[in-house]
């Protein structure tokens, strides 16, 4: 049986650490799918947080093509997207909340399966929050 796979490609970045205002640029590529089972193809980039509280999830960027609206999807040819990148919300990982972001690509099949990859990367340069210390307190003025 041969694997399925999603391969996801960003342009510029080694270190896939981006900025706000930045071009986000890539590719993706369907490694062994027959064009004939697949339904639809989506792309998107967005962030989503896990941690304490509701999880929550924002779409900033999103592409469909999908053989019922027409468009044809050819597994040998590498399909790319390119977005400009908003101000915010940062990737941020706090002690309590993390907010990460990155790209999925979804497959959709005719038999109602579906496969995804997804890609981190990083929004802004924000350190990541450690545990603080407590710091010493005397009974005078504060912090000794």
């Amino acid at each position: 049986m041969v694997t399925k796979q999603i391969s996801v490609k960003l342009e510029g970045r080694g270190n896939r650490q981006y900025f706000p205002g930045e071009m986000l640029a890539g590719s993706y590529g369907l490694e062994d799918f027959s064009s004939d089972l697949i339904d639809a193809v989506e792309v998107s980039v967005l962030w989503h947080t896990e941690g304490k509280g509701n999880e929550d999830m924002g779409i900033h960027a999103f592409w469909r093509r999908s053989h019922q609206e027409g468009d044809w999807i050819d597994p040998l040819t590498p399909g790319h997207f390119n977005t400009t990148l908003p101000n915010s919300p940062l990737t941020y990982e706090g002690a309590l909340i993390k907010l990460h972001w990155c790209i999925r690509v979804r497959v959709f099949f005719q038999n109602g399966r579906q496969v995804l990859e997804e890609v981190p990367f990083r929004l802004g340069n924000l350190s990541n929050v450690r545990t603080l210390k407590p710091i010493p307190w005397n009974s005078g003025n504060g912090p000794e």
